[in-house]
């Protein structure tokens, strides 16, 4: 499942994340953005773009295009 299909207040494990673009992968390693580590989406915007999500302690805003990239594993 995409980051950016997952629902609100749900919580997944990262999975991949973009696998087909080096920058945007570099980037989202730099934010804590990395597989293994957990994954909450908090708020989406009016508009949804961007989307309000917790990796690991921290608290971050990703585009709607970046979270598309980024493939997550349901926890249970």
């Amino acid at each position: 499942m995409k980051l950016l299909d997952m629902g609100l207040g749900v919580t997944g494990r990262i999975a991949t994340g973009a696998p087909a673009s080096t920058e945007i992968q570099s980037k989202l390693y730099a934010l804590g953005v990395f597989p293994g580590v957990p994954v909450t989406v908090l708020r989406r915007a009016p508009l949804g773009d961007p989307l309000q999500v917790k990796v690991g302690p921290s608290l971050l805003s990703i585009r709607a295009c970046d979270a598309e990239f980024i493939h997550v594993d349901m926890v249970s």
